[in-house]
């Protein structure tokens, strides 16, 4: 582990002092200029995609060490398990040191290894693009001035959906609103005898679709913790887990298309090209429900034998905690009410920061007040993958410069091929942002590049704006947190059959 950690610390110092000694020539010129670089500033040659980018960097050479730097976070993502895993075995063996030298186990539980705690930080996947933030402010201030930092992260980057996020997630998460939700997929999920199978493909299927009204981090806030107390509290094998949030996380990116206003990618487009909710569901909608249908019932199949010995440990765990559920349920209907009502306040006004944390702050004063009938308002999951997302925000706002040609340059097959490819390494929404840059894209050009973006959502925890909440959620469930691989892995199923019923279905 300390070889992967010691790389990652040496490329980035590679990074910083290459592009201090690079800048520092340069720097006095670079200053007062618009940053990033508008695209169509670039006199860019009509030879090739390559040729456009070697252009653009020779223009512009910082458009390369922006691109490195957000390589490494994504590099630093996917060995975050490891290193929270060295973290783990680093403040074991310290508190094994303090016992055998005498110390009581109370006072070596309180007493931390410093190492351990920063390197458990390294390791924590809604903390690493923040982390890389830093590295990227080092950067643009070498090549640029510190004005430009200032000015790029306080204006040029939009941080609204990261704070949208935030708030929804935080309501979607309180006790009236979750024993809301699972009162009203109890129902279906009594069809199947409200059997573990039943409440996982209820969850699975229906969560997701109710994405495209209560948006899509909403869905994915209440299809998470459902599953975590109805599915991954009877310890399923990892297989299965893996299969589930994969699943889970393919079904939230496209179950927000029978909308215009709920899913980040398809909000990006929904105004430039004039889509509304009419033009959704019949061109992305309904398709989208087929195929979230078809991969569950096809993974629910796969892993028929394993849900019924579940259903065995289930019944005894429901009998041990019977009393539990019935406290837990007593929410005054008044109360779910007005809960439903700032969810509602806060989907309305989703694009301004300052009417919907407004209305958060008028919640967190009646959660006060009706102290009874809540849990705790905890805000760290909440506030951790709002860090997350504007991290992520923040290096993808430098890296239109190579994103807006590539996608240029496809054709419709494979321009949804490459922006779901894309999407892997970057949030949809960003990709479908800059398509709406790139001049002269036919009818056929847009349904592609979004039906890319959507399928792809669910590849990796950056793919998607609502999948670092789905991570930080159901995290616990799976040893040393997510693995990157094993997401992706399980995810390939659901992305190949609803990418199949996008580019099929007509």
């Amino acid at each position: 582990m300390k070889k992967y950690f010691k790389f990652m610390l040496l490329l980035a110092g590679i990074i910083v002092l290459s592009s201090v000694l690079y800048a520092s020539g340069t720097a006095q010129d670079a200053a007062g200029s618009v940053f990033p670089k508008p695209l169509e500033s670039y006199h860019d040659p009509d030879t090739g995609v390559m040729d456009i980018l070697a252009s653009r960097i020779s223009a512009e050479p910082f458009n390369l060490v922006g691109s490195l730097i957000f390589l490494c976070a994504i590099l630093h993502t996917f060995v975050a398990s490891k290193i929270t895993a060295y973290a783990h075995h680093l403040a074991h063996e310290h508190k094994q040191r303090l016992k055998k030298q005498g110390m009581s186990n109370e006072a070596a539980q309180k007493n931390v290894h410093f190492g351990a705690e920063i390197l458990h930080f390294f390791g924590e996947v809604e903390a690493i693009f923040g982390i890389w933030v830093i590295m990227l402010g080092f950067a643009i201030t070498a090549f640029y001035d510190w004005s430009t930092v200032v000015h790029y992260i306080g204006r040029t980057v939009n941080y609204t959906e990261p704070m949208f996020v935030v708030v929804i997630m935080t309501l979607a998460s309180t006790r009236p609103i979750m024993k809301f939700a699972e009162s009203s997929l109890l129902k279906l999920a009594q069809i199947g005898g409200s059997k573990v199978s039943a409440w996982w493909i209820t969850i699975l299927i229906v969560a997701p679709i109710m994405g495209s009204f209560i948006t899509e981090p909403g869905a994915m806030t209440i299809g998470a913790l459902l599953l975590a107390k109805q599915f991954y509290s009877h310890k399923p094998s990892p297989k299965l887990a893996y299969a589930t949030i994969g699943l889970l996380f393919v079904n939230v990116s496209v179950g927000g298309t029978l909308t215009h206003f709920a899913a980040p990618p398809v909000l990006m487009v929904a105004g430039p090209w004039g889509w509304d909710m009419a033009f959704m569901f019949e061109h992305f909608g309904w398709k989208a429900v087929v195929g979230v249908v078809i991969s569950t019932m096809v993974y629910y199949y796969f892993f028929i034998k394993e849900f019924k010995d579940l259903e065995a440990a289930a019944v005894k765990a429901r009998q041990n905690t019977k009393k539990a559920h019935h406290d837990d349920a007593d929410v005054p209907a008044w109360v779910i009410a007005v809960h439903i009502l700032f969810m509602v306040w806060t989907v309305v006004n989703n694009h301004y920061p300052a009417l919907f944390i407004g209305g958060f702050l008028f919640f967190l004063g009646f959660a006060k007040a009706t102290m009874p009938h809540q849990n705790q308002v905890d805000l760290k999951p909440a506030l951790l993958v709002g860090f997350f997302l504007a991290g992520l925000v923040t290096h993808g706002g430098v890296q239109a410069w190579w994103i807006a040609p590539v996608l240029g340059s496809l054709s419709e097959v494979p321009l949804m091929l490459g922006a779901t490819f894309l999407t892997a390494f970057n949030d949809n929404a960003a990709i479908t942002y800059l398509s709406t840059l790139v001049p002269n894209f036919s009818d056929a050009m847009k349904y592609a590049v979004v039906a890319g973006a959507v399928t792809g959502g669910g590849l990796t925890v950056i793919a998607n704006a609502p999948n670092p909440a789905g991570q930080a959620i159901l995290g616990k469930f799976f040893e040393n947190g997510v693995s990157p691989a094993k997401l992706a892995i399980a995810a390939m199923f659901p992305t190949i059959v609803v990418g199949l019923c996008f580019m099929l279905i007509r």
